[in-house]
């Protein structure tokens, strides 16, 4: 161990001399080589760093991305809300669109009412609109939407009114049917527990023999309803004892009513 030493400090106090010998030039041009001979280690070494640089400063704490996890979370609702809320706004604006249109070119003087209320124990039987005496309304009044009739007015306030629809039994309505001479009187059904309730078409011929999506149409026989209003199309036809009876499906979806007119009378 001591020889080593020994000759490793031959060597430096050698080398060291050797530099000394070489003078400036030649000390240069050593430094020179040398730096030639370890360069590739000391260029790979850099790029390891840079390397490891960009990798630390691309990568997040795991608190970080949670939270721009939960931000993006609740980004993500509040545009689902928008989209839903526009959508929303695309189909009433629809509705009122054509309602409109229909409102131009019917033949009655018709007042434009929004549902404001409906009893869930009384579903199919009333609601109620936000037109009154000060708009003109009176009891017995016919009401209906672009589709078809929805029923009449029953009590009437100043500001607010009662509608009677069609899918009450006391709510009568005198018809007649598409194509053919038959004349009977439409009801609500006693009872109805669907969804959308079918109405009853009574006084019916026995030879009537209607057909499946036959239309049926108020007469005008009777003072209350003005003639050619639709109401429904015929769901299924039976003969009884006395007469023929038929079903039919409302014309109005009585389930989604928003809007409707109140007939004052004709232009």
């Amino acid at each position: 161990m001591k020889r080593f030493t020994f000759f490793a400090l031959v060597v430096f106090i050698l080398a060291v001399g050797g530099l000394f010998a070489l003078g400036p030039s030649g000390t240069q041009q050593v430094q020179t080589s040398f730096l030639e001979i370890i360069a590739p280690f000391l260029q790979r070494g850099s790029d390891v760093e840079r390397k490891i640089t960009a990798v630390r400063q691309g990568l997040k704490t795991l608190r970080e991305l949670e939270a721009e996890n939960k931000q993006l979370a609740v980004s993500n609702k509040e545009l689902q809300a928008i989209n839903q809320t526009l959508r929303d706004l695309e189909s009433e604006n629809n509705r009122l669109r054509v309602a409109m249109h229909y409102r131009e070119r019917a033949a009655f003087q018709l007042v434009p009412a929004r549902v404001i209320a409906r009893d869930a124990s009384s579903w199919w039987n009333t609601i109620k609109i936000d037109r009154g005496t000060a708009d003109g309304l009176e009891s017995d009044m016919p009401v209906l939407t672009e589709s078809g009739l929805v029923g009449k007015t029953g009590a009437v306030g100043e500001h607010v009114a009662t509608v009677l629809l069609i899918s009450d039994e006391n709510c009568k309505v005198a018809s007649t049917i598409e194509g053919t001479r038959e004349q009977g009187m439409i009801s609500g059904e006693r009872g109805s527990g669907t969804s959308q309730p079918a109405l009853c078409m009574q006084f019916l011929s026995k030879t009537a023999n209607l057909k499946p999506g036959q239309k049926v149409y108020s007469s005008g026989v009777g003072g209350v309803y003005p003639a050619g209003v639709f109401i429904g199309a015929i769901k299924e036809f039976r003969v009884r004892e006395l007469d023929g009876y038929a079903t039919l499906l409302p014309a109005v979806d009585l389930t989604t009513l928003e809007d409707v007119f109140v007939v004052l009378g004709k232009k």
